[in-house]
């Protein structure tokens, strides 16, 4: 079974098992796989406040248990769709714990998964990186993909700014209007796309499942947008079962 680590961002564990779904080779509906999201937001704290040290308390032993309950009810390959819940600091906790509770059950990295796909689809050596200040921050994917020969474009201050705003403002920011999502925080992200592209950018990782509500398209200006949940979805399916994996449609 593959089990989604939920309560790691309102919309990001449908987001990846819709794509579970998309992603699937079918006849019948009886043919999907089965899949178990378990989502306890409320054991789980802030994964930013944790990693800005606004919290002391590390969300990784929350998930660490959520993901040992997935186990439990017969998970063999897990992922959580959160980009914070990746860095170092977290994530490495979190398989510490696996490892002492004698987990078997294999979890899959978003940001390496993404690289790793960039990488193996070749055409590009600069990758433009939307993201919030903490992901930015972490490093991750600058990183992850320096470790696959690949340039990381990051956006300057003054853009990672513009970019935060359109994603928290609590007027217009993705978070607080995102049914639809607002104009001004759409076209934001359509600018920030535009600027990364001018920095050298040859194609952009959508770091967010706020990027992927602002932008349905499969590329911006020219530039081909990469969708990180789209990945570790298919990563989940291949892991599980291969011959149900549907043909390249990212």
């Amino acid at each position: 079974m593959i089990g989604i680590v939920g309560g790691v961002g309102p919309l990001a564990a449908l987001d990846i098992a819709t794509k579970i779904i998309e992603e699937t080779l079918t006849e019948t509906e009886q043919d999907h796989l089965p899949v178990l999201l378990h989502s306890q937001p409320q054991l789980i704290v802030d994964r930013a406040e944790y990693l800005l040290g606004k919290v002391a308390e590390n969300p990784a032993y929350a998930i660490a248990n959520s993901i040992l309950e997935l186990e439990k009810e017969g998970a063999t390959v897990v992922a959580m769709p959160c980009h914070a819940a990746h860095a170092p600091r977290i994530f490495e906790v979190v398989e510490e714990e696996l490892v002492k509770a004698g987990s078997r059950v294999r979890l899959l990295h978003l940001v390496e998964e993404t690289a790793q796909f960039i990488q193996h689809e070749g055409g590009v050596s600069s990758v433009g990186i939307l993201a919030t200040a903490v992901t930015k921050n972490s490093g991750l994917y600058r990183n992850s993909l320096s470790k696959h020969d690949l340039q990381a474009i990051e956006p300057d201050e003054e853009l990672q700014a513009r970019i935060e705003a359109a994603i928290a403002d609590p007027t217009y920011g993705i978070r607080a209007v995102s049914s639809p999502v607002s104009n001004r925080a759409r076209q934001e992200i359509i600018n920030a796309i535009t600027d990364l592209k001018k920095a050298g950018a040859q194609s952009i990782i959508m770091g967010g499942t706020e990027f992927n509500l602002a932008l349905h398209e499969k590329e911006s200006d020219g530039l081909p947008l990469i969708d990180p949940n789209r990945i570790l979805a298919r990563a989940l399916i291949r892991e599980f079962a291969l011959n149900k994996l549907r043909g390249l449609s990212i």
